[in-house]
Parts: structure tokens; C-alpha cells; sequence
């Protein structure tokens, strides 16, 4: 019996990484055929590339498809942002940044009259003491919910650097709201 490739053994795992993922996106997420097959040549790279770190604690298949399936959903993130821009993304926010939890009908009259004020404080301070790239970080992941890769493609910088950026921004609006003589204690006893 004929010893089999490396090639042989790399079509077979693209072939079962190509069924794995067919299975797992296509009826839920629409996902092409052409897109599927992108996912799992990201996927065999990445996968050949981290050969070394396959501990066997599950079966080698198993570990693959995981791969597969993170380098898919990361690529769907990514593609769900493709034609947005961040000037798009943050223009319902421009004048009205009313976080969800704030939106619920609950809170008493006078919580959401304290939940209003404090909330235009907070909008006001993101506005005057932040920068404009740490005020355009901050509201496009913390309110647009675009994720830190897409964030940082679009600013042309790496993820670190936006979470520094980010940190920093958060840091600088703590301290700017300490200093208008409010805790961090006092504003989630106002949201809660």
C-alpha cells in the first residue's frame, strides 16, 4: 500500500473543514460557496502555522474546525462592516447618545430626569474632554458595537494601540467626571 502525500492529507482536511463549515453557515448565515472556500484557505494557513501548538487534548479534527470556524466568524465581522463608515456609524449618536439600558420606559420619572442629566453630563464631557480620535473610538465601539479589528482598520492603527487609545479615553473621562464631582459608584447607582 502506497504511503499517502502531504498534499494528500491536505486535501482530505479541506475537503472535511469545507463540510464542517458548509454545515455550520451556510443555512444559518447564507454564507457562498466562493466565501466558504476563502474561509477554510485562511483557515489551512493558520492552521499549518500553528501546528506546534496542537496539544492532543482534543482529536486533531476537532481543533481544526475550531480554527475554521473562528477565522469564518471573524471574516463575517469584519465583511459586516465593509461598506459602513464611521462617519455613517456615529451619526445617530452625534446628538443623541442614549445607550440602551437608558431607553427602558421603567425608571420613575424622576430616576430617568437624574438618568437624563447625568447622561447629557457624561455626553457632554466625552465631547469637550476627549480627543477626537479617542472620542471616535470610544463611541464607535462602545455605542456602534463595531468590533476593535474594524475600528482599528479604519483608523489605521493595530488593535493594541485602539485599546490604549481606548483606555486612555476612559481613563480621561473618569477622571474629567471625578473632577465635576462625580464617582463612578454614584453614576451606576443613577443608571441602575
Amino acid at each position: 500500500m502506497a504511503e499517502r502525500t502531504n498534499q494528500q492529507w491536505l486535501a482530505d482536511l479541506r475537503a472535511l473543514l469545507l463540510r464542517g463549515l458548509r454545515y455550520a453557515l451556510v443555512d444559518r448565515y447564507g454564507v457562498s460557496e466562493a466565501h466558504l472556500e476563502d474561509f477554510v484557505q485562511e483557515a489551512l494557513l493558520k492552521i499549518l502555522d500553528g501546528l506546534g501548538t496542537f496539544r492532543g487534548e482534543s482529536r486533531f479534527t476537532t481543533w481544526a474546525n475550531k480554527i475554521t470556524v473562528r477565522v469564518a466568524f471573524s471574516e463575517l465581522r469584519r465583511k459586516r462592516w465593509e461598506d459602513v463608515s464611521l462617519q455613517d456609524l456615529l451619526a445617530p449618536y452625534a446628538g443623541d447618545f442614549t445607550p440602551a439600558f437608558l431607553t427602558d420606559p421603567g425608571p420613575s420619572p424622576e430616576k430617568r430626569a437624574t438618568q437624563e442629566a447625568l447622561l447629557a453630563l457624561v455626553r457632554r464631557t466625552i465631547d469637550e474632554d476627549l480627543t477626537p480620535r479617542q472620542h471616535q473610538a470610544l463611541l464607535a465601539v462602545m455605542a456602534g458595537g463595531m468590533s476593535l479589528e474594524e475600528v482599528a482598520r479604519r483608523m489605521d492603527t493595530n488593535r493594541n494601540a485602539l485599546y490604549k487609545l481606548i483606555h486612555d479615553a476612559r481613563q480621561r473621562l473618569q477622571r474629567a467626571l471625578l473632577a465635576q464631582g462625580l464617582s463612578p459608584e454614584e453614576i451606576l447607582a443613577a443608571i441602575e
